[in-house]
């Protein structure tokens, strides 16, 4: 039996800016670590813990 059933393929993260402006965090609005220009979710890394604890296997 396999151990690795909760195992997500690699999600592909947008790439960091190297300074502001930068893009908000979807969820709480704050400044993320991400270009303002990029398009698609992004999440402060505060948020984006929290997110992986909430999609974590709890098994």
């Amino acid at each position: 039996m396999s151990e690795d059933y909760c195992t997500i393929g690699e999600v592909p993260k947008p790439p960091q800016a190297d300074g502001p402006p930068y893009a908000e965090c979807v969820l709480c609005r704050e400044p993320t670590e991400y270009p303002e220009s990029y398009k698609g979710i992004t999440l402060c890394p505060v948020c984006e813990w929290q997110e992986a604890q909430r999609t974590a296997c709890s098994g």
